[in-house]
């Protein structure tokens, strides 16, 4: 593989396995949640967090962008 592919090839499967990571997460806390009988504003709050650890990779990777394109 030469080192143009792979520059292609790894960010996608970067952000591919942390989204997955995500969605792991999430399943593994609603599980917990669910068998402990977690009030509302628990849930509210374990998901809410969940969320904004996604925005900020998401905004990560909004800023990535947007630096490349200014040719930062």
């Amino acid at each position: 593989m030469s080192s143009e592919m792979f520059q292609y090839i790894e960010p996608i499967i970067l952000n591919v396995t942390l989204a997955g990571l995500f969605i792991l997460m999430g399943y593994a806390i609603h599980d917990v949640m669910r068998k402990n009988d977690v009030p509302k504003i628990g849930r509210f709050v374990a998901y809410g967090v969940l969320g904004l650890g996604a925005l900020g990779f998401v905004a990560k990777g909004i800023i990535q962008v947007w630096y490349i394109s200014s040719g930062v």
